[in-house]
């Protein structure tokens, strides 16, 4: 087998300080005075919405937010997905506003079919392709969010992924996704996980998630089951083409390269072991650019997430067969019962013109 690539130091650090996150070691210990201040400033943010000083804006359109409360690799995105092809199915015409991490502008931006991950950013990018429904990008969540509605005057929901922190957009639903990991040790950044202490109980209009088998905090909630659909070829995949049949059964009887640019990587290498795949791992960090290859040239067969897939073009020489695998997120029934009973109805006429089903 081939030896991993060497980590870089920020990963390495980056790796380091979430081991600590698991207990409340000497590492985190001394974080403290850190998170103390960290504390301090979100407060005081908080504290300007809430007195008036700094204002919410209300888009002309509802808006549910989908974000977490602990850093990294929760399930933000899936969960968008989740969302907005429930809205689809249930009548609603939806679009999308995201920051549109690791892009190379911090301006709003119409996500495009031809965009590419550094003018849009790698998550806003397949949101596009997985729902196929409006995106706008931006720091600025509610400038994405008039660019949005101008552009589609037809768009009836918003969904922001991960603006839980974005106060200056005002939210009618908010979606806290939570992981197996829950709220780690309970402390917040840097000391911890959390971007902000986790509520004694949910609010009205908020919703908890667990992206696990089992509710990782007293709030209550719902499950979401994760499961590998398949595997695409990577030119297929940017057709639109399903996970091929069978394809998965062709890689278990040989080694292949497993690359993740993921905040969490570990989660996507067990479910491909678990359907049987005999993996070389390939953990890059969170956002990876891909602008050179991660995996040797004598690699026969590559899988790849959807995610990083957006940043390899099917015409580049890749030296390799690259299949995109794909992830199915289904939250329980009773999830998408809660949402859409804190949301208005869909307009009588459908999003084509057609009375929804």
């Amino acid at each position: 087998m081939v030896a991993p690539a060497a980590a870089t130091l920020s990963d390495r650090a980056a790796a380091t300080l979430q081991r600590s996150w698991q207990g409340r070691g000497a590492l985190s210990t001394a974080l403290l005075p850190a998170a103390a201040a960290f504390e301090a400033i979100t407060a005081g943010r908080r504290a300007l919405f809430a007195r008036g000083w700094r204002h919410s804006e209300r888009l002309p359109v509802p808006v549910v937010v989908v974000g977490n409360l602990v850093v990294g690799g929760a399930g933000k995105t899936p969960t968008t997905i989740a969302v907005v092809e429930l809205l689809k199915r249930r009548g609603y015409a939806a679009g999308i506003v995201s920051r549109g991490y690791g892009r190379k502008s911090a301006a709003v931006t119409l996500v495009t079919g031809d965009a590419s991950a550094q003018e849009v950013g790698d998550e806003p990018l397949l949101l596009r392709r997985r729902t196929g429904v409006p995106v706008a990008v931006g720091a600025d969540r509610v400038g994405a969010g008039h660019a949005l509605l101008r552009a589609h005057p037809d768009v009836e929901v918003i969904v922001s992924d991960d603006g839980l922190q974005h106060l200056a957009l005002e939210r009618d639903v908010e979606v806290l996704v939570f992981d197996e990991r829950g709220a780690g040790n309970g402390r917040l950044l840097p000391a911890g996980p959390l971007r902000e202490r986790v509520p004694s109980a949910l609010a009205p209009r908020q919703i908890a998630l667990y992206n696990a088998v089992a509710a990782t905090t007293p709030l209550p909630g719902y499950l979401a089951q994760r499961s590998l659909a398949g595997v695409t070829p990577l030119d297929a995949w940017w057709n639109g083409a399903a996970p091929l049949p069978g394809a998965l059964e062709t890689l278990r009887d040989r080694e292949v390269f497993a690359v993740a640019g993921l905040a969490r990587p570990e989660r996507f290498f067990a479910m491909l072991r678990d359907d049987g795949l005999r993996i070389v791992e390939r953990a890059l960090g969170d956002h990876a650019d891909f602008s050179s290859l991660p995996w040797p040239a004598a690699a026969t067969d590559v899988v790849v997430t959807e995610k990083d897939a957006v940043k390899l073009a099917p015409m580049r020489p890749l030296g390799a067969r690259v299949w995109v695998a794909r992830l199915d997120f289904v939250p329980e029934p009773g999830f998408g019962s809660a949402l859409l009973a804190l949301l208005p109805p869909p307009s009588p006429i459908g999003p084509n013109g057609n009375t929804p089903a």
